[in-house]
């Protein structure tokens, strides 16, 4: 296909998403009462508890237009999120003609397994954010109010669920190296210190407090996925070089990094 087809192609997948993504909007501005109640469902339990207590606690509009703007951005985001099996659709169908028949099924499967993975992230983190944010407002002096802007609120909402939701998406990243043959199920175990280590540092860095409590349940679930991860790249390993030995090939991952590799013995032309 030449450049100009491309170009045309790409107008109307583009087209077709921003028409997808422009109904989506109309959607969140419709439900907006409910979306915002799901939004704000975690800092209501906080207020609730605050009051318990006789602390004030609540959420604020500061601005003439910020209504205006709050129900404007909270389209924007549900008119994504709610799209986005369509414009996904009209990317993949755009980048596939350029994949082979087995990239094409890789494709297919991360996909499968990221939107799950990265859902029980998004889920993990709307059920841990009352607690961050309860262990937070905590540390308020006495005869002092807290009163938090809507927009900030809901911009450390954001942060914290994709947070989470990337951070169950690496092991599928490192399943996805290894079927690539970057690396290797046996080297990924070697750095199973580091793995931890880097782990814990994620998950201290990712929650909102840094308490105990919160960074294990994001860690703790990361680190049972990494070794499901390191299991499956150890099989895959395990098949390539079956496959490689049925066809008499070298099987480079078996020899050191010092170890001169076997060459085929070269044919002299007279």
């Amino acid at each position: 296909m030449p450049l100009t087809g491309h170009l045309r192609e790409l107008r109307s997948r583009l087209v077709k998403s921003a028409i997808a993504i422009a109904l989506g909007m109309i959607l969140g501005w419709i439900y907006y009462d409910r979306i915002f109640a799901w939004l704000s469902a975690p800092f209501n339990s906080v207020i609730a508890e605050a009051r318990a207590q006789g602390r004030l606690v609540t959420l604020a509009l500061t601005g003439v237009a910020d209504p205006f703007v709050l129900q404007l951005q909270i389209a924007a985001v549900a008119g994504l999120v709610i799209s986005s099996p369509i414009w996904l659709y009209q990317l993949w169908r755009f980048i596939t003609p350029g994949l082979h028949r087995h990239e094409k099924r890789w494709a297919i499967a991360f996909v499968a397994v990221a939107v799950p993975l990265f859902s029980a992230g998004v889920l993990l983190a709307y059920k841990v954010l009352p607690y961050g944010l309860q262990i937070l407002f905590g540390f308020t002096p006495e005869n002092v109010e807290n009163i938090v802007s809507v927009d900030k609120y809901l911009s450390f909402f954001i942060r914290m669920i994709l947070i989470f939701g990337a951070g169950f998406l690496i092991p599928l990243i490192l399943v996805a190296l290894n079927f690539a043959g970057i690396l290797t199920g046996r080297k990924l175990l070697s750095w199973w210190r580091w793995i931890i280590f880097i782990t814990f540092l994620f998950a201290a860095v990712a929650t909102p407090t840094g308490d105990p409590i919160n960074l294990c349940l994001l860690a703790v679930p990361i680190l049972v996925l990494l070794a499901l991860a390191v299991v499956v790249c150890l099989i895959n390993d395990r098949r390539r070089r079956g496959r490689r030995k049925a066809a008499g090939e070298v099987d480079y991952e078996e020899l050191d990094d010092d170890e001169i590799s076997p060459l085929p013995p070269s044919t002299s032309v007279d």
